[in-house]
């Protein structure tokens, strides 16, 4: 495990885990030159503090363990790192990652120990998730399913249809963290097809629903926590900037498939150290 000196699960040892995750994932994307850098960088303080954050059963050898699943494919590699961290594969498989050599995909895979659903296809990820759901009630075990969904998939139907299904089965062992960061490919989301207000519509069909700051700890993890006290599915819309930490890409949907130059990189290096 990565040591930061700081006491475990405190803010400063998490934003210093955000940090080296930042870095992580830019150093992998810069040398396979593609993935879908910004939509990663916008869910970094999701994935660390549901790992680092005291939030999930997360051990690989433990058969009650939580499940993750990040919907939107593309930003699967976000949890690469973290996994490597946590000994699902050695370390040495983040330097071949989108390589022939290597396991890690650009897309996520069941084939890739710790990613528990194939994504890519955009809207299937939470109707996966109610699947482990359902039966890890019917199983009584107590482990639950996290989805960081994307807002682009609020388009499309089979998220709705899942959205239902949870609720009328009360699956409260499913917790959705919508990565609200208002861009998807051809632009902003409020511009292309209207989802605001978001937080009322989850609400309608049955959902506890938070809304955050998705780059605060202090409020993830309160919401977070707030999941545990739940008796219906959980959705928290965490507010975040699509390429956050990169000047360059914050807020730029193009960057959603834009390649890194040689002199972007070194930019990015400077502003990441």
């Amino acid at each position: 495990m990565i040591s930061t000196g700081v006491a475990k699960g405190t803010i400063d040892d998490l934003t210093y885990r955000s940090k080296w995750l930042r870095q992580q994932v830019f150093e992998m994307s810069a040398r396979a030159r593609q993935g879908h850098l910004a939509s990663v960088l916008s869910e970094i303080e999701i994935i660390v503090a549901l790992y680092y954050g005291g939030i999930l059963k997360c051990q690989p050898d433990d058969p009650n363990r939580d499940r993750v699943i990040v919907s939107k494919g593309h930003a699967t590699m976000g949890l690469y790192p973290v996994l490597a961290d946590f000994g699902y594969f050695p370390v040495s498989e983040l330097d071949k990652y989108g390589t022939f050599d290597g396991r890690l995909r650009i897309f996520g895979n069941i084939d890739i120990p710790g990613i528990d659903a194939t994504t890519g296809s955009l809207g299937h990820g939470i109707g996966i998730a109610c699947g482990y759901c359902i039966a890890a009630k019917h199983d009584n075990k107590n482990s639950r399913t996290f989805v960081i969904l994307s807002e682009g998939e609020m388009y499309e139907g089979s998220v709705w249809e899942s959205v239902l299904f949870a609720s009328h089965h009360n699956l409260n062992n499913l917790i959705v963290i919508l990565d609200r960061n208002h861009k998807i490919i051809l632009g902003d989301t409020e511009d292309l097809l209207q989802l605001d207000p978001i937080a009322e519509k989850w609400e309608s069909f049955g959902w506890a629903t938070t809304t955050v700051d998705g780059h605060s700890y202090s409020e993830l993890l309160m919401a977070l926590a707030d999941t545990n006290n739940q008796d219906k599915p959980s959705v928290i819309i965490a507010n975040t900037i699509k390429g956050k930490g990169l000047s360059f890409m914050e807020g730029r949907p193009e960057w959603h498939y834009t390649n890194l130059t040689d002199e972007l990189i070194e930019k990015a290096r400077g502003e990441l150290a």
